[in-house]
């Protein structure tokens, strides 16, 4: 039976990946930070697709929490999936960021990548197979005032997947990031629609489904030769 790792699963972007890829036969183990109420919700949605879901509450960006719950659990079974998906944001111009508003960015957005795949990826080159997908932004590719600590967390990532790739994919294992724009989601919900749409070619914000069905396809069997990219779901935003 295959299993998916969803890192940040409890809600929105994560919580749909989750669901998605729990409908193409995954089963789930998903991780949420506080929202344990969010995670179990998820859960039994997982659960009625006919799937199983193990929930896990623990903060990524504590090495020694991530360790605990994760290490031992992967070294016994190689998830054969492992999507990368916590993320937070401490939005401020630079001249007024704070050394914890930027410290609880990259901890967490980009140090917490590092927790995780540290104990995921030596079981899955023991395995010879995985696929690990890492959720980024538009903003860590072209840049998003008032969010540089987000911003350079998020093009982290992406320099983090790229040379992940090169090490191990002479092992089968497929590391690709997937860049999100403006999604409807809890965090774009206060958002100026009406200044924000028009400097997307389509003209709209995407949603959750969006990006679920681009892991998906990353994911997917169908999916044997696309490795180390950078793929943007974000209406032609960064083009």
């Amino acid at each position: 039976m295959k299993t998916a790792l969803v890192i940040g699963g409890s809600r929105g972007i994560g919580r749909a990946i989750a669901l998605k890829l729990a409908g193409s036969g995954f089963d789930i183990w998903l991780t949420y930070h506080s929202n344990e109420v969010a995670a179990k919700e998820v859960q039994s949605e997982i659960e009625a697709l006919g799937r199983s879901c193990e929930i896990m509450g623990f903060d990524v960006s504590d090495y020694e929490a991530t360790r605990a719950a994760l290490e031992e659990k992967c070294d016994k079974q190689a998830p054969d999936v492992l999507v990368f998906n916590s993320g937070i944001v401490r939005d401020n111009l630079m001249v007024w960021m704070t050394k914890d508003e930027w410290d609880a960015v990259l901890d967490t957005n980009l140090g917490g990548f590092y927790n995780v795949t540290k104990s995921v990826l030596f079981p899955m080159l023991r395995e010879k197979r995985g696929r690990i997908v890492a959720i980024s932004s538009t903003a860590g590719q072209i840049g998003q005032a008032g969010q540089v600590n987000y911003s350079a967390s998020k093009a982290g990532l992406i320099g983090a997947v790229k040379a992940l790739a090169r090490e191990v994919g002479k092992k089968n294992i497929f590391v690709n990031v997937v860049a999100p724009g403006v999604i409807e989601t809890d965090m774009t919900a206060d958002l100026p629609a009406k200044e924000i749409k028009p400097l997307i070619p389509l003209n709209k914000f995407g949603v959750v489904e969006d990006v679920a069905a681009t892991v998906d396809f990353l994911c997917s069997d169908a999916q044997s030769y696309i490795h180390g990219q950078v793929i943007g779901v974000n209406g032609g935003l960064a083009i």
